[in-house]
């Protein structure tokens, strides 16, 4: 999800990723508290607080990008999405992947127009949808 913080995701399962990615928003509530995570993100207390009892909630690309931004060394939290949705495009690009062909490599989990309008930002994307589109397009990058 964060640009060069996740070299190998080519290399996990999606499952694997996503739990990376859910270890690193685990790590910044942490870091600057759950009140603060509460009070300045969408997420309401139950989500944070499962997130740090090692628990997958649903956590929107959005959200996560809410959480990161939480970090004063991190950028917005709209840089942060947008800079994850163009890791996927960019990846796609590599890789020559279209959105036909990227929803037949995930088994048909999304279709080809929800892949479309998740990647462009159109329509929200959860962190699990986010770890199953970018470890397939890193596997064929790589």
């Amino acid at each position: 999800m964060l640009r060069g913080e996740f070299e190998d995701a080519g290399e996990q399962s999606p499952e694997t990723l996503r739990r990376a990615y859910e270890t690193r928003l685990a790590e910044t509530v942490e870091s600057v508290g759950v009140d603060r995570a509460v009070d300045e993100t969408p997420l309401d207390r139950d989500r944070i607080t499962a997130l740090l009892d090692g628990a997958s909630p649903e956590i929107e690309l959005t959200e996560a990008a809410a959480i990161l931004a939480l970090d004063e060394d991190r950028p917005h939290a709209d840089t942060i999405a947008a800079d994850a949705r163009d890791i996927l495009l960019m990846g796609m690009t590599t890789a020559v992947l279209d959105v036909e062909t990227l929803s037949s490599g995930v088994d048909g989990q999304l279709e080809p127009k929800e892949i479309q309008q998740k990647v462009e930002g159109r329509f929200p994307m959860t962190v699990a949808e986010y770890a199953l589109l970018h470890q397939f397009i890193a596997q064929r990058e790589g």
